[in-house]
């Protein structure tokens, strides 16, 4: 499992609307990701080509002027309106953890990876949490556990994500969702739409295995790695959804779920 990777808490959240993807991030800095021997996609790399739009975002053009709100900046020039909002919606705690730049790059590129095997963290959009990954070694034979304790360190940021209003989530996502489509054409997909994929992803993410604790992990080389095979070849994301724990896990899911629905209604 990589060092210090755990960022991705919140683009689970913000994988559905803005939140799906600084969830995620945010949870893989901290904790050391499995490292896969096989760095072969767990599932489909690329989505499909669609022939158009499956989940629409509707325009909000003629809604800014009645409700006189400020026409969107540009992409490059997001950052500093789109954090605002992020903390309006989240508070402070979550802004302070923000990167400075790329935003909504980041989280649409972060989005996009959770289903691959690995998310690059040159992409990930919140910085590192200092607290190390915790394990437990059983009796020095060479296995390990995932600490219970391993588990409160994602208390806060579950905690900031599963109490946001997802109905003001939602609503941040359609305005900015221009920005986000930008983004994913600039990402390398010209044809592609983003609510969709993010639709894809969340459902991806809602696909994890429920595992009981203790966690078996085994350390071959520097890493950690799931003892168990099939839970090695799982995705990034996957993968960081058992890393949290199944408590956790099971609050994340009911907000992507909560978020699936809203992002699929607009």
């Amino acid at each position: 499992m990589e060092k210090q990777s755990s960022q991705w808490l919140i683009p689970v959240i913000l994988a559905a609307g803005v939140a799906v993807a600084l969830w995620f991030y945010w949870a893989q800095i901290s904790t050391p990701p499995a490292q896969p021997a096989d760095t072969t996609p767990a599932v489909a790399a690329e989505p499909a080509t669609p022939i158009g739009p499956v989940h629409r975002v509707p325009e909000v053009a003629a809604e800014l002027a009645e409700a006189d709100l400020v026409p969107l900046p540009s992409l490059d020039q997001s950052d500093e309106f789109f954090k605002m909002e992020i903390a309006g919606i989240f508070g402070q705690a979550m802004e302070a953890m923000l990167v400075e730049s790329g935003m909504i790059g980041r989280l649409v590129a972060t989005i996009d990876n959770l289903p691959r095997a690995h998310v690059a963290e040159k992409v990930r959009p919140v910085g590192r949490l200092a607290e190390p990954f915790l394990v437990d070694e059983q009796d020095g034979s060479g296995d390990f556990t995932i600490s219970a304790g391993n588990y409160r360190r994602y208390d806060e940021m579950v905690s900031l994500l599963i109490n946001a209003d997802m109905n003001e989530v939602a609503d941040l996502y359609r305005r900015y969702y221009p920005l986000f489509q930008k983004a994913y054409v600039d990402l390398g997909y010209p044809n592609g739409y983003f609510n969709d994929r993010l639709v894809e992803v969340i459902d991806h993410l809602l696909e994890t295995p429920d595992i009981a604790a203790p966690v078996q992990l085994v350390r071959p080389h520097v890493l950690y790695e799931f003892q168990d095979p099939a839970l090695e070849r799982l995705s990034s994301g996957q993968k960081l959804m058992l890393r949290i724990g199944a408590v956790h896990a099971e609050k994340m899911k009911a907000a992507l779920r909560e978020l699936r629905a809203l992002v699929t209604a607009m």
